[in-house]
């Protein structure tokens, strides 16, 4: 043999088992295709165009005013053996079969996403989903830290280094473990804070329609077992936690009005709005469209505070709806604000008229709702991220702050007073703007951008910030989800406050909100746990 040329070897039987399998594989699919293809279910997708590419979008000058309906996809049934029930590939019996299966599966997946119209009633005798006292007694790297006491120590600032310590002594509600608060059985999308201020009560909403609530002024029963059992050790039973089922699909938002202390609303991805009663168990449909089988994602709802009947939404096909409560749902307004889904919106707290949109075509938009033209209300201004745009939170001193796919907490200011970033002409107060007013472009840029992952992927719910509203010491603060395991408190000029953790966090508390007016903090995983910190 020539020097330098290696003789070839025999393939190891495991590698011939190997390659007979793979060619026993490609026969099968090879054959199931074909039996596809002459029952009508497969067909093989054309080839594209040699040189056909997908222009590129150019950048947005504004939002369409054309609403576009998207048809619903279809979903395909999984297939069920021929040959097991042995009828041949090829005949009338097969076809007729595959044609039963198909429109049986469709059916079903249809009436399992079909939004329930109608009131929904949860009780179970006279009991109140919360105690009437709440009601009536008034409104008012996993486990690394990127902030710590080190933090706290080495401002000179002695407001802020108070104000550090203050907000970095919250504690985790010691009652129970996070990990032993399922306040959801499925992913939390949203959470919120009752209004009330005699004790923490938290709802959260998880992906497949559930309601939780979550009493945290409660005491765990603590039963002592009898002298009969094997040990002496305490019966410790998990917190008691409600569950309720007002949608079909996941609870992207929430709102507690202040007038309405005994309501909750509650939007869904199966097109409805609803107010979930919390003394009477009753969740009524305040807002569905007319069509039943219409398919308009809610991702967002908001109301002003001195309005009780007019809801504010926004949809994952781009629209941004306003709807009187007292009217028929087909009289609701619906405008096209972005080609693509709306993620997050808020309304001004103090001046409800101005909302903020935050979009995927990565906008954050400010909008004027007094001034309707050809279909749209005004846009006050626009600025792009580079990726997009979570949520757009509008907080009672004319700020906004953005969460983007960026790595960015981005907070924007309007209307504080005084000249901004040495344009010289003083803003006024957005209470003083005129019907139509506009902002320049300059003057849309963030005034504070902090670094922050916002990375989230597929299996985490979308970090987005959450404003105090009206925080009771008039410090603007807000609070984010961080990814590692912890979540983040920043103030208006972007300095941290606190990053909460615990013992007991096994997932990224992603969904993360402020009380109204309390230092209590409530934050949502993706395995429906809930962290408290008050």
């Amino acid at each position: 043999m020539a020097r330098g040329v290696v003789a070839p070897t025999e393939p190891s039987d495991f590698e011939k088992q190997r390659l007979a399998n793979i060619a026993e594989r490609d026969a099968l699919l090879k054959k199931l295709t074909q039996e596809a293809a002459s029952a009508g279910l497969y067909t093989k997708p054309a080839a594209i165009q040699n040189g056909q590419k997908r222009s590129a979008t150019s950048k947005s000058k504004g939002p369409p005013a054309k609403r576009v309906k998207k048809e619903a996809v279809e979903i395909a049934p999984r297939r069920t053996s021929s040959r097991l029930a042995g009828i041949q590939a090829d005949s009338e019996v097969a076809k007729q079969k595959a044609e039963v299966e198909y429109e049986r599966v469709k059916e079903v997946e249809r009436e399992r996403r079909q939004r329930v119209t109608g009131d929904l009633n949860f009780s179970d005798g006279n009991n109140a989903l919360i105690g009437t006292d709440v009601i009536l007694k008034g409104v008012a790297k996993p486990n690394e830290r990127t902030f710590n006491e080190e933090h706290i120590r080495e401002t000179n600032d002695k407001d802020l280094k108070k104000l550090r310590e203050r907000m970095s002594g919250l504690e985790l509600w010691e009652k129970w473990a996070p990990n032993r608060i399922k306040i959801t059985p499925e992913r939390i999308y949203s959470m919120g804070f009752h209004p009330t201020t005699t004790k923490p009560i938290v709802f959260a909403g998880d992906k497949l329609g559930t309601l939780g609530i979550v009493d945290a002024s409660q005491e765990p029963n603590i039963k002592l077992k009898s002298e009969t059992d094997e040990d002496d050790e305490e019966d410790d039973p998990d917190p008691q936690i409600t569950h309720i089922k007002p949608h079909t699909r996941t609870i992207s938002a929430m709102h507690a009005h202040p007038s309405k202390p005994e309501s909750i609303y509650t939007a869904s991805y199966d097109s409805s709005i609803r107010a979930t009663d919390l003394t009477k168990s009753l969740a009524v449909e305040v807002y569905g469209p007319t069509d039943k089988t219409e398919d308009e994602p809610v991702s967002g709802v908001d109301m002003s505070s001195t309005d009780p009947h007019t809801l504010y939404f926004t949809t994952l096909n781009g629209a941004f709806g306003r709807y009187d409560t007292r009217e028929a749902p087909s009289t609701a307004e619906l405008f096209q604000l972005s080609e693509k889904k709306i993620g997050g919106f808020t309304l001004h707290p103090l001046v409800p008229h101005y909302a903020a949109t935050a979009s995927l075509d990565r906008f954050l938009r400010i909008w004027d709702l007094r001034k309707i033209t050809k279909k749209l209300p005004t846009m006050v201004g626009e600025h792009e991220s580079r990726l997009s745009v979570s949520h757009a939170a509008f907080n009672t001193a004319g700020q906004v702050a953005t969460t983007s796919y960026d790595d960015t907490i981005k907070i924007h200011s309007f209307g504080v007073g005084g000249s901004k970033k040495g344009l010289g002409e003083s803003l006024g107060g957005m209470n003083e703007w005129k019907p139509g007013f506009q902002l320049e472009e300059e003057v849309m840029k963030p005034e504070v951008v902090v670094r922050h992952n916002n990375q989230t992927g597929r299996w985490t719910t979308i970090l987005k910030p959450r404003w105090q509203r009206y925080p009771s010491d008039n410090i603007q603060k807000l609070v984010v989800g961080n990814m590692n395991r912890f979540v983040d408190v920043y103030a208006a000029n972007g300095d941290q406050l606190a990053q909460l953790g615990g013992e007991g966090i096994t997932a990224v508390p992603a969904v993360a909100v402020f009380h109204p007016t309390q230092d209590w903090i409530a934050g949502g995983t993706a395995s429906g746990k809930m962290c408290l910190w008050t």
